[in-house]
């Protein structure tokens, strides 16, 4: 299964992103042969939709589509304004040996500047501004730790750049520093939480406050 549908309605659709899948077609178009959830979703549904933001391929989670142009419209200008927060589950490991560098549930916030490159994000003094906030919520017995991650910015990598700045490489993102295994596909980064309390129009949208599906 590559995606599961889990709130839709005559403006918006919220759906559930199985991980190796492609949220909209790539720059190769119909040569590039991996699944495209945007493309799959049109099909199914037989209509048009219009995509508000993106998961990375190897990614998993909640994702919103527009169905309308003024949907369209205003979902990408809530995502501008900052207005809806997405929240993230990661496994991670530490590269650095000995006690954590963090507390749990202490609020981290990470800046830096990042650019993308053909295949992996770099910081450099010209690159985007990138912020994020961070909470580990626990580390088990078998080395494996569990962070809450919410993106303010948009930035191409954001997540996968900071944690693997941060000693911290995600389960199965070899692309950044990482040789733990993750046990499912793609990489141990799920987008779990969507909030859109903080939508004026949200009421207009007919959104609830936020729609929330399994962590890690």
């Amino acid at each position: 299964m590559t995606y599961k549908i889990v709130f839709e309605n005559n403006h918006f659709i919220v759906v559930d992103k199985s991980p190796n899948v492609l949220s909209v077609p790539s720059r190769q178009g119909f040569k590039d042969n991996r699944p495209c959830l945007g493309i799959l979703l049109e099909v199914d549904l037989n209509k048009k939709i219009f995509p508000v933001h993106r998961l990375d391929y190897e990614v998993q989670g909640l994702i919103l589509f527009a169905f309308t142009p003024e949907a369209h419209k205003a979902g990408n200008a809530w995502f501008e304004k900052k207005s809806i927060i997405k929240t993230y589950s990661a496994l991670t490991q530490s590269l650095k040996t000995g006690p954590t560098e963090f507390n749990c549930e202490e609020e981290l916030v990470w800046k830096c500047k990042l650019l993308r490159g053909k295949k992996r994000a770099y910081e450099a003094d010209h690159g985007k501004e990138s912020l994020t906030k961070a909470r580990l919520i626990r580390f088990d017995n078998d080395g494996i730790f569990h962070w809450e991650l919410e993106p303010i910015t948009g930035r191409s990598h954001q997540l996968r750049y900071e944690l693997f700045r941060h000693h911290h490489p995600i389960l199965g993102d070899s692309l950044y520093g990482s040789s733990g295994v993750f046990q499912q596909e793609g990489i141990a980064l799920r987008a779990f939480k969507i909030d859109f309390s903080k939508i004026e129009e949200r009421e207009k949208f007919n959104l609830p406050e936020i729609i929330i599906s399994e962590s890690l």
